[in-house]
């Protein structure tokens, strides 16, 4: 047997070394500025009229300034990003990634006031097997260890399929000996098999960035004594317990508050078997999210490692437990997540947080509103890295976009890029929005070519732009589709799945008396539906119920949407408002954006210009 040269212990995978045995660096994408797509800044819910809107004062959770983010993009990305502002300054990261399953994974949207739709929240399937996945995974923990700050704690939430190449992979990047516990979740209800031994539990690796400096608040995390303890009070009123009569008394650790003496409870042990898992525990917190965690676990974690004002970050947040529940616990927070429905879900989650439950008292609701936060992404930057990163050049990429839509590249054109059955196809370029003139360019070069109908592929569209479609179409003599390209396509193993969308359009009606405004939603239209399943467009009643979401922004500026006003969907409260009012505090010409999220998490927005003249 030849001689092996062992320099350290680790796991090895395809990919981590090169040809000649020299460790592969890991690529530091970036940094990308972060763009501010949409800021909500502390809505009042008010259901009775299903409205929400801005507080008049609200409350920072330590730095002045300070907005909760919530990032949609792909973490590696957006954390090689954060790294600019925010390395050493994060004191606890949560992240409960894909588990290499093989499976897909589903959330559930409601339609309308009965009916509900499947769509795919995340792909867990790694084309390169294992080692995809190792590397994936391992990149990602790289950069997660310099945003950690040095009493900062990690917490990596596995199972059995990766826990335990995952705990090797850590003890190289973080050190073995900043290992602290493995936790074990156990829980109850899930799959038997008479061909195995039943799951029952997950893996929780605990590591820290400095064994000698991390936060671990042990009192705070404390299991209430059980009903059947035998604790009694001597002459002082403090609480102890003996094991067996005349033994030595132990006394618990009690703390004296209003004149009594209260026991605190017994230290956690690295099995955490009070808290069921979400399957047996739908309750009030279920968001119809596949793997969605208990709010319970989460406390745990970060009342333990972190302190109020501390930053708690998520990067794969799917339904946005881990910031919900820093938001209850007087935390910062950033989520991150490559998924416009676990975006939509989490936002939808933290507007409706005044209604969930006090986890510091179960016997009561939260009864607070969201501080304020921020929605954010990579934009065009993510789409260019993409480009950059798998394709030649960009009529590789186009053909690879083509492909997808089912569509064959043609050449010797200057706009057109495809043909898909009778139709030409354009495509839209990836760092900048489709705009009036690339469309009336599309259309007259689709004229001259002899073709009756046009598709328009596209990442994203000028404001506005969908109203006019429709028009030009007709003056034209010219079918015109527009597609919107998914994000979902930058991932090889969705691409497999791709469904392309409409580009919708809505009409409101706006009305004005002295200082108040009144925007009513009059319509939403699809106008081509040939792209949606049949299942989905048979649970479709009427045009309300393609719409998901719509927010009002009173007074857009500067391309950043202020979410003033909201109206939505969830899966407990079907209600959706059709009319808000507003009230100008001064007279003068302002600009309204209007934004319409459907059932498949698509934006659509448009702007008005009004004036007030009271």
């Amino acid at each position: 047997m030849p001689k092996v040269d062992i320099k350290k212990t680790e796991l090895v995978w395809s990919g981590k070394y090169n040809e000649e045995r020299v460790l592969n660096p890991v690529e530091r994408p970036g940094p990308f500025p972060l763009q501010v797509s949409e800021i909500i800044d502390n809505p009042k819910v008010n259901r009775n009229n299903s409205q929400l809107m801005l507080y008049d004062n609200h409350e920072n959770i330590s730095n002045e300034g300070w907005k909760n983010k919530l990032i949609l993009g792909d973490n590696k990305l957006v954390i090689t990003s954060l790294l600019e502002n925010f390395a050493g300054k994060i004191n606890l990261i949560y992240i409960d990634p894909p588990f290499a399953t093989g499976s897909d994974f589903k959330v559930k949207i409601p339609v309308g006031e009965k009916s509900e739709i499947e769509e795919k929240a995340y792909y867990d399937k790694w084309g390169k097997g294992l080692d995809n996945y190792l590397q994936m995974i391992y990149e990602r923990l790289v950069f997660m260890k310099e945003l950690l700050a040095e009493n900062g704690s990690i917490y990596v939430h596995l199972d059995w399929h990766t826990a335990h190449y995952v705990k090797v992979m850590m003890d190289e990047i973080f050190g073995y000996k900043n290992m602290i516990n493995e936790v074990i979740w156990s829980f109850k209800g899930t799959t038997i098999s008479a061909k195995m031994y039943g799951d029952k539990h997950d893996n929780i690796l605990f590591y820290v960035k400095n064994k000698g400096k991390y936060i671990f608040n042990a009192d705070s995390i404390r299991i209430p004594f059980s009903k059947e303890t035998k604790f009694k009070q001597d002459e002082n009123g403090k609480w102890y317990r003996q094991y067996l009569k005349g033994t030595k008394k132990y006394y618990a650790s009690q703390d004296f508050i209003n004149g009594k003496w209260v026991i605190r409870g017994k230290y956690r042990y690295d099995v955490i078997d009070d808290v069921p898992s979400m399957i047996t525990a739908h309750g009030y917190e279920y968001l119809g999210y596949d793997t969605q965690k208990k709010e319970d676990l989460l406390k745990i974690f970060i009342l333990a490692s972190s302190n109020p004002g501390d930053i708690v970050a998520d990067f794969f947040c799917g339904s946005g437990t881990t910031l919900a529940v820093a938001e209850k616990l007087g935390r910062r927070w950033i989520g991150c997540d490559s998924s416009i429905h676990a975006i939509n879900t989490t936002k939808k989650r933290l507007l409706e947080i005044e209604k969930s439950k006090d986890l510091m008292n179960k016997n009561n609701l939260y009864g607070k509103k969201a501080r304020p936060f921020e929605i954010l992404t990579l934009d065009s930057y993510e789409r260019k890295y993409w480009q950059v990163k798998t394709f030649k050049d960009i009529s590789d990429c186009i053909a690879f976009i083509l492909n997808a839509y089912g569509a064959e590249p043609i050449l010797d054109y200057t706009y057109l890029r495809g043909k898909k059955e009778n139709a030409l196809v354009y495509v839209g370029d990836l760092d900048s929005p489709i705009t009036i003139q690339n469309l009336i360019n599309a259309v007259k070069e689709c004229k001259q070519a002899g073709g009756q109908e046009l598709h328009i592929l596209g990442w994203e569209w000028e404001m506005s732009l969908n109203t006019v479609i429709q028009d030009i179409a007709e003056r034209e003599g010219i079918i015109i589709k527009p597609r919107i390209i998914p994000r979902d396509i930058m991932n090889r193993e969705a691409v497999k799945n791709i469904r392309f969308f409409e580009l919708s359009y809505f009409n409101v009606d706006i009305e004005i008396e002295g200082n108040q405004l009144q925007v009513e939603l009059k319509d939403f239209i699809i106008p081509h539906k040939d792209l949606i399943p049949n299942s989905i467009k048979d649970k479709i009643e009427k045009w309300t119920d393609w719409v998901n979401y719509w927010a009002i922004d009173f007074d857009y500026k500067e391309n950043i949407f202020n979410n003033n006003w909201t109206s939505y969907r969830t899966k407990k409260d079907r209600t959706l408002t059709l009319k808000a009012t507003y009230k100008y505090n001064n007279p003068g010409r302002y600009k309204i954006c209007v934004k319409v999220t459907d059932i498949f998490g698509i934006d659509t927005s448009q702007l008005f210009e009004i004036e007030i003249k009271y």
